[in-house]
């Protein structure tokens, strides 16, 4: 993931638009299609966004100064009834609007891969991205901002630009868990 880039290089509308067009391609249960996107691609739109999302009582850090240089950012949203409105349809069986029967919010999840594939076409167009989220404390700032409807969650945020030389993150140094280690055959832990 990119954590900073070069300001003085836009990203093409034409691009964005691109990488959008890939995102309404993520598989969605029941084709609900629950995901909405807010493009920042104007300075202030950008700045309103930073100004809601950021505590300006704490200090800058070196990943703020990084991301806030990204010359588009794409706002994630979900949206929850769109899945309970397709699932209370005849052809889906349930009859109600009830949350319960989903085993995890798909409708997050949906987003999340939509997300992912303006994450993978970033890096074919050679541009560089980063996913990052917003902290429930700023929640209500960043959807009154930027004027989100309520019932519409942010799922998460997409930095895009080119990207500049950055530091690796100290989180590397872990290393990636081994293949063996994570996946199993026919029978969990075997």
């Amino acid at each position: 993931m990119v954590r900073r880039y070069d300001p003085a290089r836009p990203v093409p509308p034409d691009t964005v638009d691109e990488l959008l067009g890939l995102a309404v391609h993520a598989p969605s249960a029941g084709f609900s299609q629950g995901w909405r996107f807010v493009v920042l691609d104007a300075p202030e739109a950008r700045e309103r966004f930073w100004a809601a999302s950021t505590d300006p009582a704490e200090p800058a850090d070196s990943w703020l100064d990084g991301m806030r240089t990204a010359p588009v950012l794409i706002v994630a949203l979900s949206d929850r009834d769109a899945y309970l409105r397709r699932y209370a349809e005849p052809d889906k069986g349930w009859t109600d609007l009830d949350e319960s029967h989903w085993p995890v919010p798909y409708w997050d999840i949906d987003t999340g891969m939509a997300s992912l594939l303006v994450l993978l076409g970033a890096v074919d167009a050679g541009l560089g991205a980063c996913f990052f989220g917003v902290s429930v404390e700023r929640q209500a700032a960043v959807h009154e901002a930027l004027a989100i409807p309520d019932e519409l969650n942010i799922v998460g945020v997409i930095s895009l630009g080119h990207p500049l030389p950055d530091r690796r993150s100290p989180s590397l140094r872990r290393g990636r868990r081994p293949v063996a280690e994570v996946v199993s055959h026919n029978r969990f832990g075997d």
